[in-house]
């Protein structure tokens, strides 16, 4: 038990450390801090928003660069029959309970997760008593709370025996009552239900609406695709996880549209692109996995559902979705509009409503991965002989916020004005970094901490041959290469 809690102990610390280095650097700030801050809500800061672009170009080029998906950009605000046909008004809720001692609020299905199997043990002979005595095995502790606790007496009863993981008091908690993570707003001067509208959960909906408009205007044939990038909201009762679960995120989904009976196989097609896609952008295999959705888990639209998982400092969380969405969001907005949302096939002279192959990506959760993938500290050698520690950023060039940083070996003879020659030059093409404060050691773990791959030093040899040093970031291995190629050299590894 104790070498459990000194991991999740040493797990915390790499958390603390990232979130403290986002800070420090730029990367993330808390939203409103100056004002206490707002929980749940995260401002990206200069080398955050140069990053979470990066990332959010490299999904873009992966899904549109091709023939046969095109991009959209819909309206966060739409109309709100689209989220009664979605099925968000009726499903898109969490049940909640408060407790009565200390206020504390929590997702009830969170709160069962959380308990040890211990704890669910103990729930379940108290639930029948006489049931469930003797040794049970882990497996069937697991399957049996979660037959309980997902009807709604059973949730009851054994939320009435926990403790409240805040102040302690057992039975203190309210009965669990249905909450909509929606946001509602108002269209319009009068602030009643007429006027009601939602901040979208969600981007695809948004593709859903525009299926047919984008298949005209782009003359696309089935199958094909429609990929956004947007920003959705969701009411979450609790936030956590620093950028993990938040209450305004962006996504990056793309919707395949297919012929009903090909979609097992394009299903399995887009599961083996998207974890190839987090791999070629420097994430190890080991450290992802999938999940399969059970049968009686699945969402109220899925035939069959994927997450990948990425294994962060708090354990497994879900970064991405592939789910087969059937016809089932077609279909409804047909039935609630009134309009034809079916396809012709000219060749076959078919009419159909296609099935949708859906990749959901977080692209809040992403760049959390990306970033927590590629901490790192080591001892590194020093100028003098020694060792020190080294913290670097290990992020692909592709997503590191800066290229290059350029350095003047010292401030005199000439240098500065040739390093800034080379900025000059590296600028019209990459984001680059100029420092000329301190001893060039630093200077180098500076630019470690922030995940530049590159740093490029002018020295006294570059005034008498034209050549400067280009070291490496995570080998710290140093080129001697022309000035004329620095911007070839660079742009050659960020292919």
């Amino acid at each position: 038990m104790s070498q459990n809690k000194n991991a999740a102990a040493d797990q915390s610390k790499v958390m603390d450390k990232i979130v403290s280095l986002a800070k420090r650097r730029g990367f993330v700030f808390q939203s409103s801090e100056i004002y206490g801050g707002l929980n749940g809500c995260w401002d990206y800061g200069p080398l955050g928003v140069e990053m979470l672009n990066n990332l959010k170009q490299q999904w873009w080029k992966s899904m549109t660069y091709r023939e046969n998906i095109e991009g959209l950009d819909a309206s966060i605000l739409m109309h709100p029959r689209v989220w009664e046909a979605s099925g968000h008004v009726e499903n898109f809720t969490d049940p909640m309970v408060d407790c009565k001692s200390c206020k504390a609020r929590y997702r009830l299905d969170v709160l069962f997760d959380e308990l040890s199997l211990k704890r669910k043990k103990e729930a379940l002979r108290e639930l029948e008593p006489g049931k469930f005595e003797g040794q049970l095995k882990d497996e069937l502790v697991i399957e049996e709370f979660a037959k309980r606790t997902a009807t709604d007496a059973d949730s009851a009863r054994i939320a009435a025996m926990l403790p409240c993981p805040n102040c302690g008091n057992k039975g203190t908690f309210t009965d669990a009552r249905k909450f909509n993570l929606m946001f509602k707003t108002f269209v319009g001067p009068v602030e009643d239900s007429s006027s009601v509208v939602f901040l979208r959960p969600e981007t695809a909906q948004g593709i859903f609406v525009n299926f047919l408009n984008v298949q005209s205007a782009g003359r696309q044939k089935i199958p094909f695709g429609i990929a956004q990038i947007g920003k959705a909201f969701r009411n979450e009762i609790n936030t956590k996880n620093f950028l993990f679960r938040t209450r305004e995120f962006e996504q990056m989904e793309m919707q395949f549209f297919v012929k009903p009976g090909t979609d097992d196989e394009q299903f399995e097609y887009w599961r083996a692109a998207r974890m190839q896609w987090y791999v070629d952008l420097g994430m190890p295999r080991e450290k992802l996995q999938w999940h399969q959705h059970p049968k009686d888990k699945l969402a109220h639209y899925a035939k069959d559902a994927y997450d990948i998982e990425y294994l962060f400092p708090f354990g497994w969380g879900e970064i991405e979705g592939i789910h087969n969405r059937t016809d089932f969001d077609l279909s409804r907005h047909e039935q609630f509009s009134g309009k034809s949302m079916k396809y012709f096939d000219e060749a076959t002279k078919e009419k159909f409503t296609p099935f949708v192959i859906e990749t959901s990506a977080g692209a809040s959760r992403s760049f959390m991965a990306f970033l927590v993938n590629a901490y790192d500290e080591e001892q590194a050698p020093t100028a003098e002989g020694t060792t020190e520690m080294r913290v670097v950023l290990r992020l692909h060039p592709k997503l590191a916020p800066t290229k290059a940083a350029i350095f003047p070996l010292v401030n005199r003879d000439g240098m500065p004005e040739m390093a800034r020659k080379v900025e000059a030059d590296l600028r019209q093409h990459f984001r680059v970094f100029y420092d000329d404060s301190g001893a060039v050691g630093r200077r180098y773990r500076r630019q470690d901490e922030v995940g530049t791959p590159y740093c490029v030093t002018v020295d006294s040899q570059s005034l008498v041959d034209q050549t400067v040093t280009i070291r490496e970031r995570d080998s710290m291995k140093q080129d001697r290469i022309a000035i004329s190629n620095v911007r070839a050299y660079i742009a050659e590894r960020l292919m």
